[in-house]
């Protein structure tokens, strides 16, 4: 069974977002928010999971699970753009209206992967 190029695509960026947890953790760490316990921690499963995720996007058994994962993954740091929004110190210098269109961006990284969970 071949997989879509785009399948490929998918996986590329969130291996590079996954790598870049560890390359640039201070980034992250800033916008997680401080309600979640165990920033550092949080960073380093995100990034694994990212890192994960994309690989096995790209193994036909397992696209579609991995796929669903994105999703729950998506779902799950969705309270950064919040928070990111709602806190300066959280915005890294980004205008407010630019993290204001990351949120429906994160529905369309959702509609993205949700192309893939049929796949067979």
């Amino acid at each position: 069974m071949n997989l879509p190029w785009h399948l490929y695509i998918m996986a590329f960026v969130y291996l590079l977002a996954g790598i870049n947890h560890f390359r640039s953790p201070r980034l992250y760490l800033k916008i997680i928010p401080p309600y979640f316990p165990n920033p550092k921690l949080l960073n380093v499963i995100i990034g694994i999971a990212e890192i994960v995720l994309a690989i096995l996007l790209c193994i036909p058994n397992f696209s579609k699970y991995a796929a669903w994962g994105i999703i729950a993954l998506l779902i799950a740091v969705f309270p950064t753009h919040v928070y990111m929004y709602n806190n300066e110190k959280a915005r890294m210098g980004l205008a407010k209206w630019v993290l204001f269109l990351r949120m429906p961006l994160q529905l369309g990284l959702i509609y993205w992967a949700f192309q893939y969970t049929f796949f067979q």
